[in-house]
C-alpha cells in the first residue's frame, strides 16, 4: 500500500447548482480504491470557501476554497444541469483557472467542459460531454472538437467524460492509469459496476445520429422533435414552430442535417423505437410510443433501414433476462471473491 505522504491528492470543485452524482460518483471511486492501495486523498473545494447546495438540495461542505488549496496531482470539474450561462459564474472561472494551473491532469465532468471552453482550454482539443450538450458545446466554442458518442476521452493532459455515470467509468480508467488495471478491477467490483462498458453514448440516445446542427434555428427544431418524437410533426408544424417557411427549413436541414425535416423525424422515431424494444417493449408499444402509430408501420421501417422486422431484431439484440445471469456472469463484475 501506498504510504500517506505518496498519496495523490485529488481536487474537485464543487459550486452551487453541480450535479451530484458528477462528484460523487468520481470521488467514490477514489475512495473506494483505497481499499485496495492506499493512493488517494479526495479534497472538496468550493469557489470561495463555503458549502454549496448541490443539484438535489442537499448541502455539501468543503475543504476550503480553490485558491489556498495547493497542489494537485487530478483537478475534477464536474458539471450542472443549469445552463452554462447560470453556473459557469466569474467565481467558477477563477477557481477552475487556478487550479488548473497547478495540477498534473484536469478531468472534466459532463458539462464542466463548458467551464474549460469558456476559459479556453480546450481549444484545438478533443473532448466529450452529456450528448445534449454536446451540440450547444460544438456551437459555442468551434475550436473545440466535440466527440459526442464517446464514453470518455483523453487529449494529452485533459480528460473529459460524457454525463453522470461516465464519471465512474473515467474515475475508474484513471485509477487503471495510475496503479493499473488489477487495482482497477479491484475497485469496479467493490462498486459492482462494469470495469469499462462497450460502446458509445449512442446506446442511450437516438438524438446522436448524424451531424450536429450549427444554427440555433434547427438546434431548436431538433430540440422539439427530440423532446417528443411520438407528436405528429409535419414539415408545416416544424417550419411554423421556427416561424420560417417550409422551404427555408428543409433547405437549413438538408445543408446542416443532410437529410428532410421528415426525414429526421423518421429517423428519431426509429431510434427511440429501438431504443424501446432494447428495454422489452412489444412491438405495438415501440410502434404507438415512438410515433410511428402502428406495429405494422414500424416493420415496414425496420425492413426498410435493417432487413428484418422489429420482433426478429428483439430476439437478436435483446439485453438477456435474469433468468440467465447465472448462467453467464457479468463481465468484470461477477469475479468479486
Amino acid at each position: 500500500m501506498s504510504s500517506g505522504p505518496n498519496r495523490r491528492r485529488v481536487g474537485i470543485l464543487v459550486f452551487d447548482g453541480v450535479k451530484m452524482l458528477d462528484f460523487a460518483g468520481p470521488a467514490e471511486v477514489f475512495m473506494e480504491a483505497n481499499q485496495a492501495i492506499h493512493g488517494y486523498e479526495v479534497v472538496l473545494l468550493s469557489p470561495d470557501g463555503r458549502e454549496v447546495q448541490t443539484s438535489i438540495g442537499a448541502r455539501v461542505a468543503v475543504s476550503g476554497a480553490a485558491t489556498d488549496a495547493g497542489r494537485f496531482d487530478t483537478v475534477v470539474i464536474p458539471g450542472s444541469e443549469l445552463p452554462a450561462s447560470v453556473f459557469v459564474t466569474p467565481e467558477v472561472l477563477a477557481a477552475t483557472r487556478h487550479l488548473s494551473a497547478r495540477t498534473r491532469r484536469l478531468v472534466s465532468i459532463c458539462s464542466g467542459t463548458a467551464v474549460l471552453a469558456e476559459l479556453g482550454l480546450l481549444d484545438g482539443r478533443r473532448v466529450t460531454t452529456h450528448w445534449k450538450f454536446a451540440p450547444d458545446l460544438a456551437r459555442r466554442y468551434p475550436a473545440v472538437e466535440v466527440d459526442a458518442d464517446a464514453i470518455f476521452v483523453r487529449d494529452g493532459n485533459l480528460y473529459s467524460s460524457a454525463g453522470v455515470a461516465a464519471g465512474v467509468d473515467l474515475a475508474l480508467a484513471l485509477v487503471e492509469e495510475d496503479y493499473g488495471a488489477d487495482v482497477a478491477r479491484r475497485t469496479a467490483q467493490l462498486l459492482v459496476v462494469y470495469m469499462q462498458r462497450a460502446g458509445g453514448q449512442s446506446q442511450f440516445s437516438a438524438s446522436l445520429a448524424g451531424p450536429v446542427p450549427r444554427s440555433p434555428l434547427v438546434r431548436r427544431v431538433v430540440d422539439l422533435i427530440c423532446a417528443d418524437p411520438a407528436f405528429p410533426h409535419t414539415v408545416q408544424t416544424l417550419a411554423a414552430h421556427a416561424q420560417v417557411s417550409v422551404r427555408h427549413l428543409t433547405r437549413l436541414f438538408r445543408s446542416e442535417l443532410e437529410r428532410s425535416p421528415a426525414e429526421y423525424v423518421a429517423c428519431i422515431r426509429f431510434g427511440v423505437a429501438r431504443d424501446l424494444l432494447h428495454a422489452g417493449s412489444t412491438v405495438t408499444e415501440a410502434a404507438v410510443a415512438s410515433g410511428f402509430g402502428s406495429s405494422e408501420a414500424l416493420r415496414r421501417a425496420f425492413i426498410a433501414r435493417l432487413g428484418i422486422s422489429p420482433l426478429k431484431y428483439q430476439k437478436r439484440f435483446r439485453t438477456t433476462g435474469s433468468a440467465s445471469w447465472a448462467d453467464e456472469p457479468t463481465p468484470e463484475v461477477a469475479a468479486v471473491s
